[in-house]
């Protein structure tokens, strides 16, 4: 009975695999019923795990018509491409046939059909085909044969899982289906069974288990028993790894925000794939791993670890340079570039306005620079606010064509030894611009290093600068300015003017330690610096030279007295423009020279005080003052402008130098700049110290024997350390010795002042009357000076003689103004 329960149970597991089969779906589920309940009683385990493992297919099939096979490689249940529907069209009476399973016969044939039974009965609820798929999966482990079939249940059972979304319980299957103990598989089979436990477990949503058993299914194609290991399949396998353990191919998708995933094994997995690479015999794709993991783990790698990767890098890179081209695989897949933005890592970039001496300035307008001439409205807010946006964009300065332009990055090495930047320039685009490579060697974790990159634009119009490039451990790389995170910037954009000329200025005296500093910021490119004593003139001869590459057409000199309270006399600088212009247009390359006549002529007077004291420090002073009943001339002087007393009281007040500073600018252009209306500005420093060379102490007047004639007494001192002689027109000269005070008396015509208005012409140029009698004054001073020509010489320089003028403008007051007039007399 027992024997015969038993064949009964495995004929009816039988037909129902054949129902099955053909399609009616119906049938199977009551033969696979009946099976259970027979083989169950017998004790019949594999045969009873068969017909569980039937019941859940029929079930399946009832339920999800569709399949549950994945897309590649998944194996389809049995009966999975009919749907319950097609079997119906099979048997027509199938759905109308209702059977009960326990009013079966014993020889299987029905003795009863009721209509109070449906298919849904004998139909497993989703619930319960995973319990089923769990008993018959139990059974099969008690036979060590059926490890095979025991596995195939396993993923049959996760498949049905994975429709349901019930990805834990799927996963506890997957783990039993790990550890079954199948016969001696071969190589093939051992990786297509890591093949689709991979692909299980991607399909219930374990991405990173997927790929654990994937990359075991790499390591597998390449094992060492395996006379020709497949290291292409096994490099395609560990491809298909890399989204498991959150990683891409693409060096952007880890320049922002955390890293994501486990960096030592994806370290572990870059190292693989370059292995895999070497023994496929692709070194670019070497260089390309390589690159991709120092780029990406730089912040993870121990220093030790950086060198080791930096060497295999280089030895390399030694057979195949890295490019920024991209690699295509032979399966169609393309390695995108790995740039190397943290080799070194760039915190700031910033376009350097040109130096001071070659920035171009636009020519003034005489509509002025505000003034639109775009729109007819004198004010639009709309248009106001997009200027306001271009310009925090775009830069204020200019770059000149032809001109050595420079943009300067803010740099450190991350790298625990010293960095050779190789071939390191510039990325631009709107201008042809030829990019000048430099060359750098950063120490071993250096602070922020500025670096300067230069080029030359070719063309006008406007330049943007996207980035940089480099070459670091045989890699070149196109870093740009977009895909730098972190990096400052004060814009990009500049606009690159037509070609200027470039002047270059030397001159015949020495060059100053002392830098002038102007009010208006403007830098000097040049100081020199001359020595002269009060009243001494010298000629300064300045070289021009056109170093540029655009002739020099136009040229204005223009001079600025600066930093100096001192009262100058004349004219302190002087030039004839004219014999320079006449050399022009100055080719490159050629020389021309400009003359300026330098003269200073400041206040001659002393102080009688001042006179005073040089006496009462034993300085030899002859001549005396005269009692004259002119005496009284000077003491008006004395009490107008009262001395300091703690100044009077420095015996060296006298003899103090003064220092006269002056800026020479030139203003020129030419070449395609001058057209558009552009032009340069050029400076040169002028620093002049004035040593006192005489003092007139003491000035009076006596009668002549002419009423129209006078004589002008003159007490001279001799300030410097030198003789020296004095002379005036029609008189015999006066040897002064050094530290010597002599009265010289010099006879005149006196003058006749009518010539000069009591009111100037133009009443609105003085603003009282003061500054009208000032005026007047000095202009009276200028005439009797020029009738005078007082001059002083010091003959005991051994190389030149240095001689001077001896100007009595700031001297002569009121009274002796006075008595070197004419009388008004009509007679």
């Amino acid at each position: 009975r027992h024997y015969k329960k038993r064949c009964q149970g495995r004929m009816r597991k039988h037909v129902g695999d054949l129902c099955l089969q053909a399609g009616m779906l119906q049938d199977s589920l009551v033969h696979y019923h009946m099976a259970v309940e027979l083989l169950r009683s017998v004790n019949d385990f594999l045969w009873l795990g068969a017909a569980l493992e039937g019941l859940c297919s029929a079930s399946v099939i009832y339920h999800y018509p569709g399949g549950t096979g994945g897309k590649v490689g998944s194996r389809r249940a049995q009966g999975g491409s009919l749907s319950a529907e097609a079997g119906n069209r099979h048997r027509p009476g199938a759905q109308e046939v209702l059977i009960d399973p326990g009013a079966l016969t014993s020889n299987g044939i029905n003795a009863d059909t009721s209509a109070e039974i449906g298919r849904a009965k004998n139909c497993l609820s989703p619930e319960d085909i995973i319990d089923k798929y769990k008993e018959a999966i139990s059974y099969y482990g008690k036979y060590k044969n059926a490890g095979v079939i025991e596995l195939e249940a396993c993923v049959k059972a996760v498949r049905v899982l994975a429709i349901q979304k019930r990805s834990m319980e799927a996963s506890e299957f997957l783990q039993n289906a790990v550890y079954i103990n199948l016969r001696q598989l071969s190589e093939e089979e051992k990786i297509q069974r890591y093949s689709i436990l991979s692909e299980l477990y991607e399909r219930i949503g374990f991405h990173r288990k997927s790929a654990f058993f994937k990359r075991i299914a790499a390591m597998q194609c390449a094992a060492p028993s395996i006379p020709e290991p497949g290291w292409r399949a096994c490099y395609k396998l560990l491809l298909e790894t890399l989204p498991g353990y959150s990683l891409s191919l693409d060096p952007k998708d880890f320049s922002k925000g955390t890293h994501r995933g486990w960096a030592a094994v994806q370290m572990r997995l870059l190292h693989e794939l370059v292995y895999a690479s070497r023994r496929m015999g692709n070194p670019a794709l070497c260089v390309r791993h390589l690159s991709f993991l120092l780029q990406t783990m730089l912040d993870f790698l121990s220093d030790q670890e950086k060198k080791d990767v930096t060497q295999s890098l280089e030895s390399y890179t030694a057979k195949c340079p890295g490019t920024m081209e991209y690699i295509t695989l032979p399966d169609g897949l393309k390695l995108p570039p790995v740039p190397f933005t943290k080799l070194p890592i760039v915190r700031s970039v910033k376009l350097l306005n040109l130096p001071t001496s070659l920035r171009p300035h636009k020519v003034k307008s005489l509509l002025g620079q505000n003034v639109s001439t775009k729109s007819p409205f004198i004010y639009s807010p709309i248009i106001a606010h997009s200027r306001g946006e271009e310009r925090s964009k775009k830069i204020e300065f200019q770059w000149v064509q032809g001109d050595v332009c420079e943009v300067q990055l803010m740099v450190y090495n991350p790298m625990p030894f010293e960095l050779r930047v190789e071939n390191m320039g510039l990325l631009t685009t709107g201008v042809e611009f030829e990019s000048l490579p430099a060359a750098l060697s950063l120490p071993a974790e250096s602070g922020l290093y500025p670096v300067t990159l230069v080029g030359v634009p070719q063309t006008t119009g406007q330049i943007t600068v996207n980035g940089y490039h480099t070459s670091v451990f045989g890699v070149f790389s196109d870093c740009l300015l977009d895909n730098l995170p972190g990096v400052k910037t004060s814009g990009c954009t500049v606009e690159v003017i037509p070609a200027l000329p470039r002047l270059q200025i030397s001159t015949s005296l020495p060059r100053s330690a002392r830098t002038l500093q102007p009010s208006s910021g403007d830098e000097i490119s040049t100081n020199v610096s001359v020595q002269l004593y009060n009243g001494e003139a010298q000629q300064l001869i300045i070289k021009l030279e056109n170093i540029g590459a655009e002739p020099l057409e136009k040229l204005e000199v223009t001079a600025k007295t600066v930093n100096t309270k001192e009262k100058l006399y004349g004219d302190f600088l002087t030039w004839k423009l004219e014999d320079t212009l006449s050399q022009f247009p100055l080719k490159p390359g050629k020389i021309a020279t400009l003359t300026v006549n330098i003269k200073v002529k400041l206040d001659f007077s002393c102080q009688e005080n001042l006179l005073q004291d040089l006496s009462d420090d034993g300085i030899s002073v002859s001549g005396l003052p005269l009692y004259s009943p002119f005496r009284q001339v000077v003491k008006p002087r004395v009490e107008t402008k009262p001395i300091n007393p703690q100044e009077s009281s420095k015996a060296g007040d006298f003899s103090h130098v003064k220092t006269l500073e002056a800026i020479l600018n030139f203003k020129y252009s030419g070449g395609p700049g001058n057209v558009e209306g552009y032009y340069r500005n050029l400076s040169l420093g002028l620093h002049v110290e004035v040593e006192p060379s005489v003092f007139f102490t003491r000035v009076s007047t006596l009668p002549a024997t002419s009423t129209r004639q006078c004589h002008l007494l003159l007490d001279v001192f001799n300030s410097t350390e030198h003789e020296l002689t004095i002379s005036a027109r029609n008189n015999e000269d006066l040897i002064l010795h050094a530290g010597e005070c002599q009265r010289m008396a010099i006879q005149v015509d006196k003058f006749n002042f009518e010539s000069f208005p009591e009111s100037p012409t133009d009443g609105t140029q003085f603003a009282n009357a003061k500054q009208l009698e000032e005026e007047r004054q000095q202009a009276k001073g200028l005439e009797i000076n020029s009738k005078l020509d007082i001059c002083w010489k010091i003959i005991s320089f051994h190389k030149y003689l240095r001689e001077g003028e001896a100007s009595v403008e700031g001297v002569l007051n009121q009274l002796v103004l006075e008595h070197l007039q004419l009388a008004p007399l009509q007679w």
